[in-house]
């Protein structure tokens, strides 16, 4: 026996009860729930590729063609997706040097320098300056021989600029090697260290790459 009163218009047709009112309430609730399992179904993975660039380069004498975020930094590229971590990020705003590397043979802060730009370029990190048979570069062995480092962080990137500021023709004098590596920070204030190194390394550096393009 329906007991549910119902209730009836002016015009004597019935108007909404109670019991339809729930009924047509949960048909609703069931219908949006429907519609909500749809919206929420994953869609299809996204191109991880899309929307990078193709960028063909060169890094310590391997050709790379690598995709590219258009964003992504040198810096970054190097450790994240290379595996040459020798540059370091230290300030990530090109004002401390740790990050320096070559880039057909200038020095960069790798940090500030987009990838995408190095496009046909050739690109020298630490990793990279060693002769083949692991014999170190001039500018790495006077480091060790005048102790020009100590937490050792900064000395990838002072070595990098060291080697550009000789090659620039500016390490004739102190004060102009003091000048042309002020741009590299070094926090444990190893620069006597620094000074000394650049100031023996520069004329074997003169002598070795002079008879190599001799």
């Amino acid at each position: 026996m329906n007991d549910t009163p119902t209730l009836r218009a002016a015009d004597g047709k019935p108007a909404l009860n109670r019991r339809t009112f729930m009924m047509t309430t949960a048909a609703g609730a069931g219908v949006a729930a429907a519609c909500g399992a749809v919206a929420a179904t994953p869609e299809a993975p996204a191109n991880p590729h899309a929307g990078s660039q193709a960028t063909r380069v060169t890094v310590n004498g391997k050709p790379y063609e690598l995709a590219l975020e258009p964003r992504a930094s040198l810096l970054d590229v190097l450790r994240e997706q290379l595996g040459l971590t020798g540059a370091k990020k230290g300030c990530d705003h090109g004002q401390c040097g740790a990050c320096t590397v070559h880039v057909d043979g200038r020095r960069v802060a790798s940090c500030l320098t987009l990838a995408v730009k190095t496009d046909g370029c050739a690109v020298t990190t630490i990793e990279g300056i060693e002769s083949p048979d692991g014999t170190l570069h001039p500018m790495q062995q006077s480091f060790i021989d005048h102790d020009a480092l100590q937490c050792g962080y900064c000395t990838p990137g002072q070595v990098m600029a060291a080697i550009a500021c000789v090659r620039e023709g500016h390490a004739t004098s102190d004060a102009q090697i003091r000048e042309y590596m002020s741009g590299n920070i070094c926090r444990c204030g190893a620069y006597a260290g620094i000074l000394e190194a650049i100031r023996e390394a520069a004329p074997q550096m003169r002598r070795s790459e002079g008879a190599r393009h001799a």
